[in-house]
């Protein structure tokens, strides 16, 4: 893993959360030298802040910083369209609160998730009724939040967890890769970025859990090396738009106080992955430890945003921000 290091926020109102890429300077595009590409245990920069919703119980904003191709493509565009895009979205937590009269008897707190893409958040336009996959992600994200809230301290309560994706990870447009459409990888990054912020604004909403939670994403990658031929390797906080071709990818929703996985989401076949001659390890259990290495990194910048939060409750801190 990479240093990380955790960079306190400026209050609301004095300038905006500026990412400190340690992958392309401005200058670096501007005068054309080569860009140096992430390395595979390196992560990508979260902006996370919290109480953004006086409205909600708790709320909070999560966005990761842009990819290398998306930076170079907008200095130098060839293309209306982008060719990769960034993760951006808004949670709120309302709750917990009594649930109607209609509804049977539950001793425990009743959990309900809503993820919802906004219309412009993806290159194909979403409906207002949710899909498929926009329901597949709310199962997910429930599962990953039931192992983590303390759900016997609110009997007959319920509690409404919605987030609107307004920027989602894509694939490589079909225009340069043809085959990025097969399987939609982008959406792993967006389930793992739902479990930190939920997780974020949970604990802004003041509900009692035994950790914070953090979702992290590795993958296989299958990238043409020097010599032509492609090698298979596992890259940390995966964007399927820096890469030809991913073979299997990891989705875990971490607590790492407790050294617990609430939720696991795998998919692609990695079972015959040889990552290298010093790796023993299978493809399935490297993945499992790098979405978890991967988690803990944004758990660093989870635990700022909640402590920031608790601040701002106690009238220490009139409010910021979170950046790895």
């Amino acid at each position: 893993m990479t240093d990380r290091r955790r960079i306190n926020g400026p209050p609301s109102g004095t300038r905006p959360a500026v990412f400190a890429s340690s992958l392309n300077s401005a200058s670096d595009i501007a005068t054309g030298r080569p860009q140096r590409q992430r390395q595979p245990n390196e992560l990508r920069k979260i902006f996370l802040k919290t109480g953004l919703i006086p409205s909600a119980s708790g709320s909070a904003y999560l966005e990761y910083e842009p990819s290398a191709s998306l930076a170079a493509a907008r200095s130098s565009p060839k293309s209306l369209i982008p060719p990769s895009s960034a993760l951006k979205l808004a949670c709120t937590v309302h709750g917990p609160k009594p649930l109607p009269r209609s509804a049977t008897f539950s001793p425990n707190l009743v959990l309900t998730t809503h993820i919802k893409y906004a219309p412009f958040a993806a290159r194909k336009r979403k409906g207002h009724i949710r899909d498929a996959s926009e329901r597949d992600l709310g199962v997910h994200l429930e599962t990953a939040l039931r192992g983590v809230i303390v759900a016997e301290r609110w009997p007959k309560s319920g509690l409404d967890i919605t987030i609107t994706i307004l920027e989602a990870e894509d694939d490589r447009w079909w225009g340069d890769a043809p085959d990025s459409h097969d399987a939609p990888w982008g959406m792993m990054n967006v389930l793992a970025g739902c479990i930190t912020a939920a997780s974020a604004a949970i604990s802004d909403a003041r509900i009692d859990c035994l950790d914070l939670i953090a979702g992290g994403v590795a993958a296989i990658v299958a990238d043409e090396s020097e010599d032509g031929e492609a090698k298979p390797k596992l890259m940390l906080d995966t964007d399927p738009a820096e890469h030809k071709a991913i073979l299997s990818a990891c989705v875990v929703a971490y607590m790492p106080s407790r050294d617990e996985i609430t939720e696991i989401w795998l998919k692609g076949d990695s079972s015959k992955a040889l990552l290298g001659p010093d790796d023993k390890r299978s493809g399935h259990e490297a993945l499992l430890d790098g979405a978890v290495d991967a988690a803990r990194g944004a758990h660093s910048v989870l635990a700022e945003a909640v402590r920031e939060s608790a601040e701002r409750f106690a009238g220490l801190a009139p409010g910021g921000g979170a950046t790895q």
